[in-house]
């Protein structure tokens, strides 16, 4: 008798297995492949060009405002001249828009995606709030400008003030809170099941374990949603205009602080689109230097916001 040993057939899962590595890894490629993957190298070299092509534009005609004028471009008001121009009450506007988003937007949008997450049951009312909600997030921002028009501007004049700087404020927040409630929900979800259950398992209630827990795991991706949210805020023109800050300067008001919010106000995009249109060469390079201002604002709001991500995920 034989005490040879019969080999063992590979199984049908190694098989292919075996055969998707090959396919990963090996250098054989079809002519439909090679042709997708040139059409996508080549419309990610166009969107390249073009980015380089439009920052190169705005630095040229920008810098030499900014080099002869220094700090003062900062520091001066408004004026019909170009060369007294200035951008100190669109980048104070600017700022405190960021700060009705960071302060109403952000918490609201984290404390909703919390309810829908952890709280809520999963039923045909969630699921509709839900879908909203993803609809509200691709809805024009003109659209949102209409709403803050009719709500804000319109039916809650003597409340918020003429033209003021909260029914702007307000109108930029509702603009994002769905962007907010998204990314916070994709967080929150991406948490995994074994840290809630270690908790539970401590003997931890619900909000012990959402506050302790669920929270600091999930704050890089929510801080990284709160990046997204100011950088689409601090850009948008259309919902500023059609709620009154196409008025073109900044009201500080001696009075109370309320008082303030209540006056009239501006913002660098809307200065932007203002001397944009008008004719003159000077106004055209003070709007190259206003958009390099806005996009070291912003760069400087996300670098901010990337370092507190960076610290939660190191933590984590």
């Amino acid at each position: 008798m034989s005490d040879a040993v019969a080999p063992i057939a590979p199984s049908r899962s190694s098989v292919t297995s075996e055969a998707v590595r090959r396919t990963l890894v090996g250098k054989r490629r079809g002519r439909g492949e090679w042709w997708f993957e040139s059409i996508l190298l080549l419309s990610l070299l166009f969107g390249l060009a073009v980015l380089v092509t439009l920052m190169v534009q705005i630095f040229g005609d920008g810098w030499s405002v900014l080099s002869d004028r220094g700090t003062n471009f900062l520091t001066s008001n408004l004026s019909s001249l170009p060369e007294r121009a200035g951008v100190r009450q669109g980048l104070v506007g600017s700022l405190m828009l960021m700060g009705f988003v960071v302060v109403l937007a952000i918490p609201t949008g984290i404390a909703a995606a919390l309810y829908m997450e952890e709280y809520a049951r999963d039923n045909r009312v969630t699921r509709f709030i839900n879908a909203n909600i993803r609809n509200l997030a691709g809805v024009p921002a003109i659209v949102y400008g209409i709403l803050g028009l009719v709500i804000f501007q319109t039916r809650l004049n003597g409340i918020l003030g003429d033209r003021s700087l909260l029914t702007g404020g307000l109108t930029m927040s509702i603009l994002v809170l769905p962007i907010v409630i998204i990314t916070a929900a994709e967080a929150i979800r991406a948490v995994p099941t074994g840290i809630r259950e270690a908790g539970y398992g401590v003997g931890a209630t619900k909000w012990e374990v959402v506050r302790s827990h669920v929270l600091p795991y999930a704050a890089p991706g929510i801080l990284t949603g709160s990046i997204l949210t100011l950088s689409r805020a601090i850009g948008e023109t259309a919902p500023l205009i059609m709620v009154g800050s196409v008025t073109g300067f900044l009201s500080i008001s001696p009075g109370s602080f309320l008082e303030t919010l209540q006056s009239q106000y501006t913002a660098l995009p809307t200065i932007i689109y203002t001397w944009a249109r008008r004719s003159q060469v000077e106004f055209g390079n003070s709007t190259a230097a206003a958009i390099i201002v806005l996009m070291v604002v912003l760069l400087f709001i996300n670098a901010v916001a990337i370092l507190l991500r960076n610290r939660y995920d190191r933590k984590w």
